[in-house]
């Protein structure tokens, strides 16, 4: 009962608006509120800041900044097998396995299609096609920033404006193609093992996406897909590079091919994970 009325506020919410004064409220710079507001933070979600690089709440200029913190060097080993696909992210999973034909598992009874996910043309889709995914929840006291999971080039990205439903499990459950209506930056990646596609997905109170390629990308509601110009970047990465960051926290989704990869046999819903640990070996096969 509880789960439906949080979603039935969300209908009735402005969410745009909401995320837009969160956006504010996290980068005031008043010493006295930003402190105020990183501290009660880190009780309320018992955050772990023995791993944090800088010291906190003195350090960072603002709740945002924060938020987005940095963990100390080799706080997070990625493992460096050539076949090894790491986790992107600190999170839980929310789905992981493979697609039946070109739908996803979203929760139990909520599925969506690769089309409306990926929001664009035909060919990107069907390489995807009773391939691999694993979605990745991140909640409030997560490490934020999200990684390379194999090595690749980027070779497009696109912003795909959209709607602001919280992303938690009670949402994904209860809202039909919560990832496919909420805004979502979308990156494909060209690996020695095939076409890869990582999603950041956007939500209630994240009051932006940013990446080296696009820079801080604020919430739109509607509007044409944005295609990120990539000619003048350094497009090439390596496993465990930073791929950017949630101002706020949200969801991941991975896709690969069919035959691309084996999921580790733990990875399943509520399980969870950490940047750099292997959730995955792909397979030998190059592109």
């Amino acid at each position: 009962m509880l789960a439906r009325l949080f979603v039935f506020l969300q209908y009735i919410l402005p969410r745009h608006w909401l995320t837009s004064i969160i956006y504010h409220v996290a980068r005031i710079k008043q010493r006295t509120i930003k402190d105020f507001l990183i501290s009660r933070f880190v009780r309320l979600y018992d955050v772990d800041i023995a791993e944090v690089e800088l010291k906190v709440p003195d350090d960072f200029a603002t709740f945002n900044d924060f938020f987005i913190r940095e963990l100390k060097k080799n706080a997070r080993p990625v493992d460096a097998a050539i076949n090894a696909l790491v986790s992107p992210v600190d999170g839980t999973v929310s789905q992981a396995g493979q697609l039946r034909s070109d739908t996803i598992l979203q929760a139990k009874g909520r599925e969506y299609t690769l089309n409306d996910l990926l929001a664009t043309d035909l060919d990107d889709a069907q390489a995807y096609i009773d391939g691999s995914f694993a979605t990745f929840y991140l909640a409030p006291h997560n490490y934020h920033r999200v990684h390379a999971p194999f090595a690749g080039e980027l070779v497009a990205a696109r912003y795909v404006p959209g709607d602001l439903f919280s992303v938690n499990a009670a949402t994904a459950a209860h809202v039909r193609g919560l990832f496919c209506r909420n805004e979502r930056l979308v990156l494909h990646f060209a690996t020695p093992h095939g076409p890869a596609v990582l999603i950041f997905v956007g939500a209630l109170n994240v009051g932006s996406i940013a990446t080296p390629w696009s820079g801080e990308i604020r919430p739109r509601k509607a509007g044409t897909v944005e295609v990120i110009d990539l000619s003048n970047a350094q497009t090439a990465v390596n496993k465990g590079d930073l791929l950017g960051w949630f101002n706020m926290g949200s969801t991941v989704i991975l896709l690969l091919p069919a035959g691309a990869c084996a999921w580790r046999n733990d990875l399943v819903h509520g399980a969870t994970v950490r940047m750099g640990e292997a959730i995955a070996e792909l397979s030998s096969r190059t592109t």
